[in-house]
């Protein structure tokens, strides 16, 4: 577990790191506005003993370390809880799919001047904000710990056009894929990205529905000048799940002609199987009357009788040829 603390003012800026709680919280200035990050959830006394210390609810603390809970939004007496679904997309994705994005569970708690955040993986997307805290008096230390919240939530959902971007070009690749029947493999492919796209589905649908509600509470946490911007990643996630239901809708097409290749890969060896099954029904009907071995059949005894057969065969089966080729059907 790795423990670090921003505070910041208008003015100023500074960031420690610690390896007990105790030594994180003796960093804490109650005149700065102040960012506690808890990479890793393994260690649940720490999280516990952060959470006794800010008065953290236990159900929040349940939600916390449960990396399956749904992303929402909740409001307490002394805090807002807000947890959802990060994804960090590979540096590289493989044709084999093999390195396909990492579902994260981020939570927050928004306190006031007081911000915390507990990361499931870590490692994230947020060294950006850190170093706009850190390098400048912009915004972000004028407008409080409520625009924080907004730079958090925006760095993640930017995280998903970048991963969703990368499954595009992934699924590009498939495009050639597509038609050749032979590939046994394109099928399984897609569906791992198919699994993953409607994995991401269910990650933004509930973010989308969890910023409605935050836009809309009416608390002191939330300064009212955060509306457009709320607002403005409301929209971010309504066009990310567009863009994942857009790249559901082109893998169901190239299964759907892959599987068109496969029919016609399909009928066009049945075609041939039929055609020389055809020809022989009659050859066989020849050769099936000369072989009952009956005493009286004329043809037995003449010197000419095998050649002939052989012959009206032949005959039949180039005559049936040409009369395919004739109806175009060969």
């Amino acid at each position: 577990m790795e423990l670090s603390i921003i505070g910041y003012n208008p003015t100023k800026a500074w960031m420690k790191t610690a390896e007990t709680v105790d030594t994180l919280l003796s960093y804490r200035d109650p005149s700065d506005l102040c960012w506690i990050n808890i990479d890793g959830l393994k260690n649940k006394d720490a999280i516990q003993q952060i959470t006794d210390h800010f008065g953290i609810h236990p159900l929040t603390v349940e939600d916390i370390l449960d990396t399956e809970q749904r992303p929402k939004v909740e409001e307490f007496d002394a805090y807002l809880f807000f947890t959802f679904k990060a994804i960090n997309p590979p540096a590289q994705m493989q044709q084999t799919v093999a390195s396909l994005p990492v579902f994260e569970q981020i939570s927050i708690i928004l306190m006031e001047n007081t911000v915390i955040t507990f990361q499931e993986i870590p490692g994230d997307s947020f060294d950006g904000i850190r170093k706009r805290i850190l390098n400048n008096g912009g915004r972000i230390r004028r407008m409080g710990v409520c625009y924080l919240i907004w730079a958090l939530l925006d760095s993640v959902v930017d995280e998903y056009f970048i991963c969703l971007d990368q499954v595009s070009n992934e699924i590009e690749k498939f495009e050639e894929r597509s038609t050749d029947d032979k590939d046994t493999q394109f099928i399984p492919d897609l569906q791992k990205i198919k699994q993953y796209l409607n994995r991401i589905r269910r990650i933004i649908w509930p973010l989308r529905e969890s910023l409605n509600i935050l836009m809309h509470m009416d608390t002191p946490l939330i300064d009212s000048a955060l509306a457009p911007f709320l607002k403005d990643v409301h929209d971010n996630a309504l066009q990310a799940t567009e863009s994942v239901d857009n790249c559901r809708e082109l893998i169901s097409g190239m299964m759907d002609v892959n599987l068109s290749a496969v029919s016609v890969r399909m009928n066009n060896v049945m075609k041939v199987l039929t055609i020389i099954s055809t020809i022989f029904i009659p050859l066989t009907f020849i050769v099936g009357v000369y072989g009952m071995n009956f005493a009286h059949m004329p043809e037995l005894a003449s010197p000419y009788g095998y050649p002939i057969t052989w012959a009206v065969m032949i005959v039949v089966a180039i005559g049936m040829l040409l009369f395919f080729k004739r109806r175009h059907w060969i």
